[in-house]
Order: C-alpha cells, then structure tokens, then sequence
C-alpha cells in the first residue's frame, strides 16, 4: 500500500488538504487544481488512482476524465468522480465519460477508505 499513489483533483484546496489528510499517511499523494492540470499530473506521474471533482473552472471533471480515459498510456488508471450532487444524472454522465466510480461529498472517512481500498 505504501507505494501506490493517489492524484486529488479539485479547485478548493481545502478538499484537497482534507483528501490528503485522510489519504496521506498510506498513500503517495498528487494534486491538481482543475482539468487541465488532471491531465498533465496524470502523465506525469502516471498515479494509481484519480479522485475527480467534476466542477471545476476551465477544464471540468468529466472532459478531463475523458482526455484520460482516451489517452492509451493511461486508460487503465480508474477515475473516481467527486461531487456534492449525487444525481443519478452525474453519475450517469461520469460513467459515460469513462470514470469507474462515483463519491458524493461530503464524505466521511470510511467511506473515501473503501472507494481507495476497492480500486487499488
């Protein structure tokens, strides 16, 4: 568990600190601000796992996880969408879109745990 890493994508750097601090002790951990920079820490690093905002300025979650998903290199990285709407709709979209999973913020602790556990 100690060398798999987690890329957090959100335009609130206070989720992004608070994922870190639940993730951080287990994890590698990678951040990025919006779309555009999903996709370029992405290449980067090459992460294990990617958690999503979808709304997010300039370049949104769901056409970053897109670009991902399309990208042969990293494809196989699963994608788990964050929002606070947890429409079916959103769901839908994301999945569409290429993501793997789906976490409605706020969440607790347990939860972000087993969506990381499931797809590492």
């Amino acid at each position: 568990m100690g060398n798999k890493s987690v890329l957090i994508v959100d335009d609130e750097p206070s989720v992004r600190l608070l994922i870190s601090d639940m993730l951080g002790e287990n994890y590698i951990i990678y951040q990025a601000s919006d779309g555009n920079e999903a996709v370029s820490a992405a290449c980067k690093h090459k992460p294990d796992l990617i958690l999503m905002d979808i709304m997010m300025p300039k370049v949104d979650g769901y056409m970053a996880c897109y670009k991902i998903k399309s990208n042969m290199e990293l494809k196989a990285i699963p994608i788990i969408m964050l929002s606070g709407v947890g429409h079916d709709l959103n769901k839908k979209l994301g999945m569409q879109f290429g993501a793997d999973g789906y976490l409605t913020k706020p969440f607790k602790l347990k939860e972000m745990e087993e969506v990381v556990k499931k797809y590492l």
